[in-house]
C-alpha cells in the first residue's frame, strides 16, 4: 500500500487520536474530523479530571465481550505497559496507585495536551467543527467518499470510524457511528447504559438521600445472585450510586431490558464475619436494652439507615429495645446484612460513563477491519465491548485506536495478534512508574 494513503478519521475522542498518531506514524496522510469545537472533550473527564489511563490489575475478564479470544488477540497487539511507552514516548510521565495509572501530575488536561502536541508533530489534518453526515465507498475508484454538514465531499482510500458513543451527551447526540455503519450493513446491539446508577421505585429511597456508606452490593435478577462488589455506595433521591453500583449497573440494565425482576441486596457490614457479627448483637441487646430502639441502633450505621430499617420492620423507634425482645432485634440486625432494594430501571445513556452494545466483534476482524466493507474500520465504543471502572475502557479506546490506525496505514498487526504473547521484561517486575 502506498506509504501517504490517505486516510480519514471520523471523531477526535481518545481512540480517534490515538488512530490518527498510529497512522501517521507509519507514513500516511491523515486527516481527523471532529463535530466539536475541540478535540478530545470527554477525557478532561476522565478519573475525576486525573485521567485514569490503564490498569496494571489487567484481565480481558475486566470487560464484557462475546468473544474474550479474540479481544485478548487485541490486547496481546497494544497492552497496558504498550499505554504507558506509548504516552512516555510524548513526553507524559505515567505512575500508578494502586495499579491504576494516571499522568503523574495527576491531571486530564495534560494527558489531552500532549496527545494534541503528537497530532501537530505527526502532522495530522485536525478538522474541528465539523460533522461528517454521510459515508459511501466508491468501488469503481476505490475511495470513502464522506459529505460533511457544509456539504463539502472528500475521499480517503482509507475510512476509521471513532465517533464514540452517546454516553455522557445530550440526548439524541453521539448516534452518528452506528448509523454509518448499519449504512455500511453492519449490524448494531441494543444500546444500554453503563457505570450508570441504578434507579428504584422504593418509597424509602428519599429519606435516604445525600447518604454514604461501605456495604457490599450484591445484584439479583429473577432471584438469581449475578454479581457482587464492595466499596463507597452513595444513596440519591432515586436510588443508589458509587463505584459498586456502577460495576454492576451493566448487568442490571440488561436485565431491566428484558422485563427481569430486578434488586440490589446491601450488606452493611461487608467486613464482619456471620458469627462474630451474630455475637455482637447477642451482646449488644444484652447490655442495652434500657435503651429505645432509635438509641439502640446509634453508633452501627447513619442515622437515616437505622430509621429506614426500623420503619421497614413495621418496629417502633421509641419503643424500649427490651420490650420490643430479641426476636425482632435479631431481625433488625439481620435486615442490616441483607436489605433488599428493588431495581425498576438504570438512569439513562445520557448519564452513563460507557455505553453497552454496538457491532458485535464477529463482524470484525483482529485488525479491526470490517469483514463487510474493506479498508473500513471501528474503534473504542462503537463496539460491543466495554469494561469495568478502574481504566479498562480508555485502555481499549487505545488499543483499538492504535491497532485501526496501524493497519489502515499497511503496519499490519495481525502476526503480533496471532501469535504468542512475546516476553516482556517488564512483565515480571512490573513497569517503572
Amino acid at each position: 500500500m502506498d506509504k501517504k494513503a490517505r486516510i480519514g478519521i471520523l471523531g477526535a475522542g481518545a481512540s480517534g487520536m490515538a488512530a490518527a498518531i498510529a497512522a501517521a506514524g507509519c507514513g500516511a496522510e491523515v486527516t481527523l474530523f471532529e463535530k466539536e469545537e475541540r478535540v478530545g472533550r470527554k477525557i478532561l473527564a476522565t478519573g475525576n479530571g486525573k485521567c485514569n489511563l490503564g490498569n496494571l490489575d489487567f484481565s480481558v475478564n475486566q470487560y464484557y465481550c462475546e468473544d474474550k479470544e479474540k479481544l485478548e488477540k487485541m490486547f496481546r497487539v497494544f497492552s497496558v505497559w504498550d499505554t504507558i511507552s506509548f504516552f512516555e514516548s510524548m513526553g507524559l510521565m505515567v505512575k500508578s496507585k494502586n495499579g491504576y495509572l494516571y499522568p503523574y501530575c495527576e491531571q486530564a488536561s495534560a494527558v489531552l495536551d500532549v496527545l494534541r502536541m503528537e497530532l501537530s508533530r505527526k502532522q495530522v489534518r485536525v478538522v474541528t467543527n465539523t460533522a461528517v453526515e454521510s459515508a459511501v465507498y466508491r468501488s469503481e475508484s476505490g475511495v470513502f467518499e464522506l459529505t460533511d454538514g457544509f456539504g463539502a465531499v472528500h475521499n480517503f482510500q482509507k475510512l476509521i470510524v471513532a465517533c464514540g458513543s452517546p454516553a455522557s451527551l445530550k440526548k439524541g447526540e453521539g448516534m452518528t457511528g452506528y448509523r454509518l455503519a448499519e449504512s455500511f450493513g453492519h449490524k448494531v446491539k441494543r444500546l444500554l447504559p453503563g457505570l450508570v446508577q441504578l434507579r428504584s421505585d422504593e418509597a424509602f429511597v428519599r429519606a435516604l438521600a445525600g447518604v454514604r456508606c461501605q456495604a457490599k452490593v450484591t445484584l439479583l435478577t429473577d432471584g438469581e445472585e449475578q454479581a457482587a462488589e464492595t466499596g463507597e455506595v452513595q444513596f440519591t433521591d432515586y436510588g443508589v450510586s458509587g463505584i459498586p453500583v456502577f460495576q454492576l449497573s451493566r448487568i442490571g440494565a440488561a436485565a431491566v431490558a428484558e422485563k427481569k425482576k430486578v434488586e440490589v441486596i446491601l450488606d452493611f457490614f461487608p467486613d464482619q464475619e456471620e458469627k462474630a457479627y451474630v455475637y455482637m448483637a447477642r451482646q449488644r441487646f444484652e447490655l442495652q436494652q434500657d435503651k429505645t430502639l432509635e438509641e439502640y441502633m446509634t453508633g452501627l450505621l447513619n442515622k437515616k439507615i437505622n430509621m429506614v430499617l426500623i420503619k421497614r420492620l413495621g418496629l417502633k423507634p421509641d419503643r424500649k429495645a427490651a420490650e420490643t425482645g430479641w426476636q425482632k432485634i435479631s431481625a433488625l440486625m439481620q435486615e442490616c446484612r441483607r436489605f433488599p432494594i428493588h431495581i425498576s430501571s438504570a438512569n439513562s445513556i445520557e448519564n452513563a460513563q460507557i455505553c453497552a452494545g454496538g457491532i458485535g466483534l464477529e463482524q470484525i476482524s483482529t485488525e479491526m477491519e470490517s469483514e463487510l466493507v474493506k479498508g473500513l474500520y471501528f474503534t473504542g465504543e462503537l463496539l460491543d465491548i466495554d469494561g469495568r471502572c478502574g481504566g479498562y475502557n480508555l485502555q481499549w479506546a487505545f488499543t483499538s485506536g492504535v491497532i485501526a490506525g496501524r493497519n489502515a496505514a499497511g503496519c499490519s498487526t495481525r502476526a503480533e495478534a496471532e501469535g504468542s504473547e512475546p516476553e516482556n521484561e517488564q512483565l515480571k517486575g512490573g513497569p517503572k512508574c
